[in-house]
Parts: structure tokens; C-alpha cells; sequence
């Protein structure tokens, strides 16, 4: 799983405005183009906008430093940007929209990160950072949750305190009315959870109360907390869940649970408390998934090596990419 964080957008931002041409406005594609373009145009010393005040002929106020009157015919070139472009619906819905007008300057596009596919769509891009990928910003809204294992407690909701957490009344009360903290638009494939099975009415209720969709709901299969402590397999628990899937990614709320699923299964584990991705080595990743791809192959063999091919162009355009 190729992962880029907000600092790793900020440290690539910066690398990308030394080598862009002359450009005298950064225009965002929203929602998370946004976030691109703001970085890009202060590094630049630039003003920016987005999509629909270009087409309007407005800017985005930006203070006193650019506060003096400005007039578009007085642009030369403008640079479209987004965050990232996998299959370019987005940035050709853009291009076609803004072919209407007809701006007195020279149109560009440009993204931070584009795939194989992505970089036919732009003019200019930062870094091929190829599928399967997540970013920080984004993650809890992407697709990809459609194939991953995800917590509840410390990702959609936070941790009981502990005199709520008493395996009982109190407990059951924190289940029913405890606010989300997050409500994922994408449905999410497995939500992996160390709640007791005897709490599962609970948690189900309250995940339908708050529209948060998912196909498979695991939790532990034991009679008691204390039970549980006891055991002290809370990280085990996932891990057996998450290696029984096929998720591509497992998003954990407590650092070293997401540690040590990761060193455990040897795939990727995304800690949300502190957005940091944990990544098995190259070795044992490569391994597992060696074993995974055999247990495919065998069930489906025609599948398995189109699967396979795609892979193999994949990392062969990106390894291409980084050496030019």
C-alpha cells in the first residue's frame, strides 16, 4: 500500500514549485486540490483561486500581500492543480469545463501524484505514486475502505473513559449514545473491533443510528473485560481477522496494536492517532504475498495472472518513472 502523508505532501509540494514553469496563478480543483494548490502558491508567492472563481474572473482574497487590484487579462499562465490523478474523470471533467471559456492566459494541469494512467491526463506532475495508495486527507473517504479492516473505538468514536468502560451499564450506555467522530462516505469491508461479542446489539445499533455501512462486523468472542485482559491478545485478535481477508489495508486507532499487526501479518496498518503507516519489509511482504497469490492461482488461475501482469507493468512504469 503506497502511503503519503500531509508532511510528505508539504515536503513534495515545495520540490515540485522549483521545477514548474513560470506561473502566475495556482488554481484548485476542490475538494482536496485545494489543499494542493494552497501549499504550491505559498511556496510560489502566488495568488490562487479555485475552479469556479476562474470561471467567474475572481480571485481568492489572500491579505494585505495581495490585496492590490488585480485583472486577469494581466495573467500569462495559470496552473489547474489536484492533489492526486488515478484515472483522470476528474481532471478531463475539469479541462472540458474550462475549454468553454475563453481565458486571456495559457492554461496548465498539474498534480502532486498521478498513476500510469494519471500522467496522460496532466502537463505537469510531482511524483507516480502507483495503485494501490491512500493518503492522509483522504483515507477515511476513500474507496479503499471498500477492501479494508477498520476500528471503531479511537477511529469512529473515542475510547470509553474508565469509569465508563465497566462491563456493564455504564459500558452499554457509552455504546448507545458515544458521538462518531468520524462517518466514512465509502462503505467499509471489515470493521475489526476488541468490544465483546456480548455487545454486539449495542454496536450494531449505533452504527445504524449513525449510517456508518460495512460488510462484516468481527468482534471478540469472550465472556468478560477481565477475561479479555487476561488474554492480552487484543492485537492477535486483529491480526487473525485481518489475515484471514483479503483487505489491502488495516486501519488501527492505538500505535503499538498497529505496530504489531503489521509485524504480525506483514502488510500495511495505518495508525490513526497518529497517521503514521506502518510497512512490513520487503522480504516477508514479498513472501506473503507469494502464498497469497499460490491460493488464488489455484482457485482461479485466469484471474490470478491478469492480476499478477497488472502488478508487474505497475511497479516495472514506476521504477521507469523514477529513474527519468
Amino acid at each position: 500500500m503506497n502511503y503519503k502523508s500531509i508532511a510528505d505532501l508539504s515536503v513534495d509540494t515545495r520540490r515540485f514549485a522549483q521545477s514548474v514553469p513560470d506561473v502566475d496563478l495556482v488554481v484548485g480543483i476542490p475538494r482536496s486540490g485545494l489543499l494542493a494548490a494552497s501549499l504550491l502558491c505559498l511556496h510560489l508567492n502566488i495568488p490562487m483561486t479555485d475552479v469556479d472563481r476562474l470561471c467567474e474572473g475572481r480571485l481568492i482574497d489572500s491579505g494585505e500581500r495581495h490585496a492590490e487590484d488585480r485583472s486577469f487579462g494581466d495573467l500569462d499562465s495559470v496552473l489547474v492543480v489536484d492533489d492526486s490523478v488515478n484515472s483522470g474523470s476528474q481532471m478531463t471533467e475539469t479541462q472540458k469545463r474550462l475549454e468553454k471559456h475563453d481565458f486571456p492566459f495559457d492554461l496548465s494541469y498539474g498534480a502532486m501524484y498521478v498513476s500510469s494512467q494519471g500522467r496522460k491526463h496532466v502537463d505537469h506532475w510531482a511524483e507516480f505514486v502507483p495503485t494501490p495508495r491512500v493518503f492522509e486527507w483522504n483515507v477515511i473517504h476513500h474507496p479503499a475502505l471498500n477492501n479494508a479492516c477498520v476500528d471503531i473505538d479511537g477511529v469512529l468514536c473515542r475510547d470509553p473513559t474508565k469509569t465508563e468502560n465497566d462491563d456493564g451499564e455504564r459500558y452499554r450506555e457509552f455504546l448507545s449514545t458515544v458521538e462518531p467522530t468520524v462517518v466514512p462516505d465509502e462503505r467499509i469491508g471489515h470493521l475489526v473491533t476488541n468490544r465483546l461479542e456480548k455487545y454486539r446489539p449495542e454496536t450494531e445499533d449505533w452504527l445504524d443510528k449513525h449510517e456508518i455501512r460495512y460488510d462484516n462486523l468481527v468482534m471478540m468472542d469472550l465472556p468478560s473485560k477481565e477475561i479479555r485482559q487476561e488474554r492480552g491478545n487484543h492485537a492477535q485478535h486483529k491480526a487473525d481477522v485481518y489475515d484471514s481477508t483479503d483487505a489491502l489495508l488495516f486501519i488501527e486507532s492505538e500505535p503499538r496494536q498497529a505496530e504489531e499487526i503489521s509485524r504480525r501479518t506483514a502488510r500495511p496498518v495505518l495508525c490513526y492517532e497518529t497517521m503514521e503507516m506502518f510497512q512490513p519489509g520487503r522480504t516477508k511482504r514479498t513472501q506473503r504475498a507469494a502464498g497469497r497469490f499460490a491460493s488464488r492461482f489455484r482457485k482461479n488461475p485466469a484471474s490470478s495472472t491478469v492480476a499478477a501482469a497488472k502488478h508487474v507493468y505497475s511497479r516495472f512504469y514506476y521504477l521507469v518513472s523514477k529513474a527519468l
